[in-house]
C-alpha cells in the first residue's frame, strides 16, 4: 500500500496593489484623477513586484542574515558588513522607484507624501524591513534641508534623494547608547575640537542601518553643560576615499529577536570626524524633524505589516478546510478575519492621516491649528499603530494553527518584525508622555483633533455609522475631561498618560473610518468600509480609566500593602 499525505497549499499573494481596496479607494478619494492615472502604472508595477518576485526572494532569504567580517586575511581591520540578496534588491529597486524620492522632488505639491508612503506600504512587507534605512535617510534629508548648512545639503542631499542606484545613499540614525534609548540627554559621546574639525569618542550600542555612507548623531562638545540641551547634531560620513572606516569600530551585530536582516551594530567611535549640522547645542530639539518622519515611517509600517498578513490570513481561509467546510465560511473564523480587517483599515486610515499633514506641513498648506495637531499625532499614530501591529500579527500566526508557528512558512516573521514597532523610535509609555509633553503648553492639539473627529462625523447621513462617530466624539470629549481633571496630579496624569494617548488614537481612527465609509457608500456603492467601521467601534475605543497610583505602585513593586 501505497500512502499519499494530504500536504495543504500555501498561502499565496497576488497583485499587492490590485488586491488592496483600502488603498486604492484612499487613493480615489484623495488624488485628483490626472495624479492617481500618473502614479498608478508604478503603484501596480510594486503591487506585483511585493507579491511576486520580492516575496519568492523573500521566503528563499529567509535563513540569510547580516555578516560582519571584522579582519582581512592579513590581519587589516576592515569591519565589513554584507547584507542578503533580499536587501541588496531592495536597495536598488528603493532608489529606481524614488520611495524617498518622491517626497522630494514635489511633483505632486503636498500630496507627494502621500504618493511616496503608498509606495513605501506596498514596499515594505516584502523587503525585511529595508524601509528602515529608508525611514532614516527620509528623516535625515529633511533635517539636512531645514538646516540651512549649504554645505552639508549640497553634499549630501542629492544623493539622500536619489534615483539612481549608484549615486544613492541612505543614511544611519546614531542616537542610543547604553546610558539610555529614549532619554538621549545623557549621551556620553564627546565632541572634540581638533584643528578646524570635530572628532568624535563615544560607544553607539544601538545603530540600525550600518552600512550606509553617512549618519546623524548626537555628540555632547566638550564643556557644554549636560542634558539634551547640551548635545549638538552632527553630520558624520562612515568610509573615507579608499573605503576605510573613519576610525569606527564595529563591535558587533546585534541579535535581535526581530528585524534581523537590518544590520544593527554596536560601534566605538575613536576619532571619528563629523561636522556639526545645526550649531553645537540643543542637538536633541535639532533632530525633532527627523523623528517625527521616521515615526510616521514606523506607523505606516505597521498597518502595511498588518495588512501583508491579513493578505495571508485571508488566503488560507479559503484553501483551509476544517470540520466539512472551509475556514473562510467558517462564523468564528470569519469574526477573527473581520476584526483583523477593522484594525487594519483603521491603522492605514490614521497613519496616512499624519502622512497627509506631513504633506501639507511641508508645501506651507496646514491650516491653522494643525500644527499643534501635526506634533500631538505624530506620537499618538505611532504608538496605536504599533499596539495594533503585534496584536494583528500575533492573532495572523493563530489563523494558520500550528503553521503560523513553523518558521519555514516565513510566518513567524511577521510577528517577530511587528514586536520592534512600538519599540522602535519611542516605546508606547516615551510616546504617551510625548504626547503630553505636546499639550503641556497649550491643548491646540487635542481642540483640532476633536474639530477633525467631529468633521468626520459629520460627513455621514448613515444613521449607523452616526452612531459609531458619535462614539468616537464621546471618547474624546472623556479624554478631554480627564486631562483637566488631573493636570495637577502629575502622578495621576502620567499614569494614566498611555490610556489617554491609545483613546484618544483609536477615536480619530474610528472617525476616520466613518468619513472613508461614506465617501465609498456614496462614490464605489460598496459596504465594506462601513462595515470595517462598524466592526472597530466594537472595540474598546474609550481607553479612560480611573487609577489609583498607590495600588499600582504597590503591584509594580511587587510591596506590601495595607487595606483599609
Amino acid at each position: 500500500m501505497h500512502f499519499q499525505p494530504f500536504n495543504q497549499p500555501a498561502p499565496r499573494l497576488g497583485n499587492q496593489y490590485d488586491d488592496d481596496r483600502v488603498l486604492r479607494s484612499y487613493l480615489r478619494r484623495r488624488l485628483p484623477p490626472d495624479v492617481l492615472a500618473a502614479i498608478e502604472p508604478a503603484l501596480r508595477e510594486m503591487g506585483a513586484l511585493a507579491g511576486g518576485e520580492l516575496y519568492a526572494l523573500q521566503l528563499a532569504d529567509r535563513l540569510n542574515e547580516p555578516a560582519l567580517t571584522q579582519w582581512d586575511a592579513w590581519g587589516e581591520r576592515i569591519d565589513h558588513i554584507a547584507v542578503t540578496p533580499l536587501w541588496q534588491r531592495a536597495e536598488r529597486l528603493a532608489a529606481e522607484f524614488g520611495i524617498v524620492a518622491t517626497a522630494y522632488e514635489r511633483d505632486y505639491g503636498p500630496l507627494s507624501r502621500p504618493v511616496q508612503f503608498a509606495l513605501a506600504y506596498l514596499f515594505h512587507p516584502s523587503t525585511d524591513v529595508y524601509t528602515c534605512p529608508l525611514a532614516m535617510t527620509d528623516g535625515a534629508a529633511r533635517t539636512l534641508q531645514l538646516s540651512g548648512n549649504r554645505p552639508l545639503i549640497d553634499r549630501a542631499l542629492p544623493r539622500l534623494t536619489s534615483r539612481d542606484p549608484a549615486t544613492f545613499w541612505t543614511s544611519g540614525q546614531w542616537m542610543t547608547e547604553s546610558t539610555g534609548g529614549s532619554d538621549v540627554g545623557r549621551s556620553e559621546t564627546i565632541a572634540c575640537r581638533e584643528g578646524d574639525g570635530w572628532r568624535l569618542f563615544g560607544r553607539k550600542w544601538f545603530t540600525s542601518a550600518t552600512t550606509s555612507p553617512m549618519t546623524l548623531t548626537l555628540a555632547r562638545p566638550q564643556g557644554n553643560a549636560p542634558g539634551g540641551r547640551g548635545l549638538a547634531l552632527f553630520y558624520l560620513e562612515l568610509r573615507d576615499d579608499a573605503g576605510r572606516l573613519n576610525a569606527i569600530s564595529v563591535n558587533r551585530l546585534k541579535d535581535k529577536l526581530g528585524t534581523r536582516k537590518v544590520p544593527t551594530a554596536e560601534l566605538l567611535l575613536d576619532g571619528a570626524p563629523a561636522t556639526p549640522v545645526m550649531g553645537l547645542d540643543n542637538g536633541v530639539r535639532n533632530i525633532i524633524p527627523m523623528l517625527h518622519l521616521t515615526r510616521t515611517w514606523n506607523s505606516v509600517m505597521a498597518a502595511a505589516t498588518m495588512r501583508r498578513g491579513l493578505a495571508l490570513a485571508r488566503d488560507y481561509a479559503k484553501r483551509r478546510e476544517a470540520f466539512g467546510a472551509l475556514l473562510a465560511r467558517q462564523p468564528l473564523h470569519a469574526d477573527t478575519l473581520a476584526w483583523l480587517q477593522a484594525e487594519t483599515e483603521a491603522a492605514f486610515h490614521l497613519s496616512f492621516y499624519l502622512v497627509e499633514l506631513i504633506g501639507r506641513d511641508e508645501s506651507g498648506d496646514l491650516p491653522p491649528g494643525n500644527a499643534d495637531l501635526l506634533r500631538l499625532l505624530t506620537s499618538i499614530a505611532k504608538l496605536t499603530t504599533g499596539r495594533q501591529a503585534v496584536a494583528v500579527a500575533s492573532e495572523v500566526l493563530e489563523a494558520h494553527g500550528g503553521a503560523g508557528y513553523v518558521e519555514d512558512t516565513g510566518l513567524p516573521l511577521l510577528l517577530r518584525d511587528s514586536q520592534v514597532m512600538p519599540i522602535w523610535e519611542g516605546t508606547t509609555n516615551v510616546l504617551a508622555l510625548d504626547a503630553l509633553r505636546a499639550l503641556a503648553h497649550g491643548d491646540g492639539g487635542l481642540l483640532t483633533l476633536r474639530e477633525k473627529v467631529a468633521a468626520s462625523a459629520a460627513t455621514t447621513n448613515d444613521t449607523v455609522l452616526a452612531g459609531a462617530a458619535r462614539q468616537a466624539e464621546a471618547a474624546v470629549d472623556h479624554a478631554q475631561r480627564w486631562l483637566q481633571a488631573t493636570a495637577a496630579d502629575r502622578t495621576l496624569l502620567e499614569a494614566g498618560a498611555r490610556r489617554f494617548g491609545l483613546t484618544l488614537g483609536r477615536s480619530l481612527a474610528l472617525a476616520l473610518l466613518v468619513e472613508a465609509a461614506e465617501w465609498s457608500l456614496v462614490h464605489e456603492h460598496d459596504g465594506r468600509a462601513r462595515a470595517a467601521a462598524l466592526r472597530f467601534a466594537r472595540t474598546p475605543i474609550d481607553l479612560i480609566a480611573d487609577a489609583d497610583p498607590r495600588l499600582d505602585a504597590a503591584l509594580a513593586n511587587d510591596e506590601p500593602l495595607s487595606v483599609i
